[in-house]
């Protein structure tokens, strides 16, 4: 495991567990977050496939890295083709599409409205979950899937030109991808170890954008300094320690749970978009982005005879 993920894992009390989880969840969002206003400013220099590939190398070299300090070994491969199949759907869907469509997305978006729209991921996940992964379809989930589908027709109001909507559909088929990541990882990880996931996954992700490389070394040699700073942040810090903290609160939490921390996302990103960025989203993208986050938040509620009815949690909650 990664000098990250062992420090967590070091004491083994169920309290303990869930304090490091939550925290794993945290460190998440701030370094997510931070990617979002980190491929806005460079997006214009290095396109949206080398950019993947960069940002997924240093990710995949830090990670082996990390692991060569930590534990001087590889990380307990898979051990069956089906969990192999699952962990190259990760590495492709979540680390290589997601990645690129985000990219690309964000060459016409700014970043909070960006972060803004793929934070719909989160209500595809609690559907998933329930039909994948035996969470259930409760009536609140329903209510708030509606309302925060009418969040996004908002946030397409905002847009005035073509440019726009290419922004608005690319983030929605991030956010799909992002769920079917999210998911699929879920599912792997019953049988293959967070780290390997995490790691393996960078790699995968790295090969499959391999046909770019000439196009990134061609952009590398006339990007500015900065960009290339950029990019190599974007693998090191939101992937290789923001994938493996979020990996670490993946295993101790169930994924509709933990995908409610990452309701926090789009307001960090707007925040460090207006700070850094100078970028505020439209009141459309605003008011969207709120009605959103509403039915996010009535689709994980639960009466308070529901939860005295419970025994107690089994996982780790995430952070707000």
């Amino acid at each position: 495991m990664t000098v990250v993920t062992q420090l967590l894992s070091r004491s083994r009390t169920p309290r303990s567990d869930t304090t490091k989880a939550a925290l794993a969840a945290v460190v998440t969002m701030v370094l997510w977050s931070s990617a979002f206003v980190a491929i806005r400013a460079i997006g214009d220099v290095l396109s949206p496939a080398p950019l993947a590939l960069l940002r997924l190398v240093v990710a995949a070299a830090t990670l082996t890295v990390l692991i060569g300090v930590s534990s001087r070994r590889l990380p307990p491969l898979p051990r069956d083709r089906t969990s192999w199949l699952l962990v190259i759907a990760y590495g492709v869907l979540w680390l290589c599409c997601y990645t690129v469509a985000l990219n690309a997305a964000e060459l016409h978006l700014d970043a909070g409205t960006a972060a803004l729209l793929v934070n719909i991921a989160p209500i595809l996940i609690t559907f998933g979950a329930g039909l994948v992964l035996g969470e259930g379809f409760p009536r609140p989930l329903i209510v708030g899937g509606a309302v925060g589908l009418s969040g996004i027709v908002i946030i397409g109001l905002g847009t005035e030109t073509e440019g726009d909507w290419i922004g608005v559909a690319l983030c929605l088929l991030a956010a799909v991808l992002y769920a079917g990541g999210v998911l699929i990882q879920k599912t792997a990880m019953r049988h293959v170890d967070a780290t390997a996931i995490t790691w393996l996954g960078c790699l995968i992700g790295a090969a499959a954008l391999l046909p770019w490389t000439p196009q990134l070394v061609t952009e590398v040699a006339a990007a500015p300094a900065s960009a290339v700073l950029g990019a190599v942040y974007l693998g090191m810090f939101p992937t290789a320690i923001g994938f493996s903290t979020w990996a670490y609160a993946l295993k101790r939490t169930d994924a509709g749970k933990l995908s409610v921390s990452t309701y926090a996302v789009p307001a960090i990103s707007v925040v460090l978009s207006w700070a850094l960025l100078h970028e505020v989203p439209t009141v459309y993208g605003l008011v969207g982005g709120a009605v959103c986050l509403a039915g996010v938040a009535l689709s994980r509620y639960r009466p308070r005879a529901a939860k005295a009815g419970k025994s107690g949690p089994t996982t780790a909650e995430p952070a707000p």
